[in-house]
């Protein structure tokens, strides 16, 4: 795969998830990360206070702003170092998240093609690296920010996912706007040779395929 940040990199066009404006506001913008224009102690009681709310990691949003995903792109990215910005994307429960189909995620996922070199992540970092084979159409941008793409991210998921695995690939199935249908995620899977889990992560779709009523009743 040709580098996230070089001329030739493979992405499908941008997905215009939201609005995701950077609005320029009295405050500055409506965007906070903790440390940049105020503290984590400041950014928290403005949120008692109801002046912000949190996204994901350290950033909070001004409370008269609606979410979307390219704000949570942008909140989630901010707690990758700048100089891995352009080499890593968001991925696995963390573009889940970012496509509004999971909770917050405590770490940010990020995810590298391992044929390339990428410096580590720094000591105490709120993410964590994974080196994986990515396609020339796993990643795609959300608000600038590179995300894996809902076919990618739920592949993931159903491989690598912990219990909301299966109600986390059931809310990329139903969300028209992401137009992955979790038939096309069991194909994909079907036909990709040595994934380890395979059975697993099959099972774990089918399950997500099913009324939730019948799959608990399962």
């Amino acid at each position: 795969m040709p580098p996230l940040d070089g001329p030739r990199a493979a992405a499908p066009p941008e997905r215009f998830l939201g609005t995701g404006d950077s609005a320029v506001t009295s405050t500055g913008g409506t965007l906070f990360h903790a440390g940049e224009v105020f503290t984590s102690a400041e950014l928290q009681a403005m949120r008692l206070e109801g002046l912000v709310r949190r996204v994901i990691g350290d950033s909070y949003l001004r409370s008269d702003f609606t979410e979307d995903p390219a704000t949570r792109a942008r909140a989630a990215v901010r707690s990758v170092p700048p100089s891995l910005r352009s080499r890593v994307a968001l991925g696995r429960s963390c573009a889940a998240g970012v496509y509004g189909c999971a909770r917050p995620p405590g770490l940010i996922s990020l995810v590298t093609d391992h044929r390339r070199r990428t410096t580590a992540l720094p000591p105490f970092a709120a993410a964590v690296m994974h080196q994986v084979a990515l396609g020339p159409f796993d990643v795609n941008l959300v608000g600038g920010v590179s995300v894996t793409t809902p076919l990618r991210t739920a592949l993931d998921i159903a491989v690598h996912g912990d219990a909301d695995a299966v109600a986390v690939l059931r809310a990329i199935g139903g969300a028209q706007e992401l137009d992955c249908p979790l038939r096309l995620v069991e194909a994909a899977l079907v036909n990709t040779p040595r994934v380890p889990g395979k059975t697993r992560a099959l099972t774990r779709l089918r399950l997500a395929r099913q009324h939730p009523d019948r799959a608990r009743s399962g």
